[in-house]
């Protein structure tokens, strides 16, 4: 077996992850034919193939898979000791990769990333928006430091840090401003539009009109709240959003917002991150930036 450095763990892992040589060469931030030359001389030191290459993508072969699980756990102690290193030079400088679920990234992001600047002038924030699954794998696999997400999370592997509650609200058509604001069971009735598999707000919706799950035809799949929004404003259904959306979602939107009778649907907004963190005294810093952006 050949020298395996560094910089060919992480082009590899680049590499898994995107499954495209040309995506992982842009995250990589080197060009394709180097990526690939780093490609074939780690598998040419390893005496086997990592990858089955097809005409679009590229799939981990069976060693593949086992690699990349070791090399991931190796990345990310090297991770953590260079965080460590980092934290005895300066307690809050350099890099700090932070991910945020969907519907709380665009209401509360430029609130933290105005403070956190301003009180840490050194620290350069790296941002992921995507939902819960993908952030607490990333969180597991070492490529983010922590998370702002709904709790609670359930992970043994991970701190959780309450930071704010807040409600949901219902948003329906302008013309059904002046009717009486639906209970939960009456909303099980109606066409509910809803965030696409995946998301925990999806589930916290459902949750609360006691549905474990909707048939095609009474709902449309949206990506965004803004979709949802703006699909309620056409006339097609009702929906749910959290209360830090309601004045950026309904700005352009002809919608009404109603509050519902007590007790209201809520959601607990927390930041995570992994318990073996050498950053952990550091976050709970930041915990408390992100807990006062939202209010709480």
């Amino acid at each position: 077996m050949g020298n395996t450095t560094l910089k060919q763990l992480r082009y590899f892992e680049a590499l898994a992850r995107t499954g495209h040589f040309g995506r992982a060469a842009e995250v990589s931030a080197i060009s394709q034919p180097a990526l690939s030359m780093q490609i074939k001389e780690l598998e040419a030191g390893l005496g086997s193939a990592l990858f089955d290459r097809g005409a679009r993508a590229v799939r981990l072969t069976s060693f593949g898979e086992e690699f990349a699980a070791r090399a991931r756990e190796i990345l990310r102690l090297v991770d953590e000791l260079e965080d460590a290193a980092r934290i005895g030079r300066d307690q809050m400088a350099g890099r700090l990769r932070l991910g945020v679920i969907p519907t709380v990234a665009p209401y509360l992001l430029p609130r933290v990333i105005g403070e956190v600047t301003r009180a840490y002038p050194a620290l350069e924030l790296q941002l992921r928006e995507t939902i819960t699954p993908k952030l607490l794998q990333d969180l597991g696999e070492g490529r983010l430091d922590c998370a702002i997400v709904a709790l609670p999370v359930s992970e043994p592997s991970l701190v959780e840090v309450p930071l704010f509650s807040e409600e949901f609200v219902l948003v329906r058509p302008l013309a059904d401003a002046g009717k009486p604001v639906p209970s939960a069971e009456t909303l099980r009735e109606m066409r509910l539009l809803l965030l696409e598999e995946g998301h925990c707000f999806r589930d916290q919706a459902l949750s609360f009109c006691n549905r474990q799950s909707v048939q095609p035809r009474e709902l449309m799949d949206g990506s965004s709240l803004t979709t949802l929004v703006q699909m309620v404003g056409a006339g097609i259904g009702v929906t749910l959003i959290p209360e830090m959306a309601v004045a950026v979602e309904t700005r352009l939107a002809p919608v009404s917002v109603a509050a519902f009778a007590a007790p209201r649907p809520s959601r607990q907004i927390g930041m995570v991150w992994r318990r073996t963190s050498p950053l952990a005294r550091q976050l709970v810093q930041i915990a408390e930036v992100v807990r006062r952006c939202g209010g709480g």
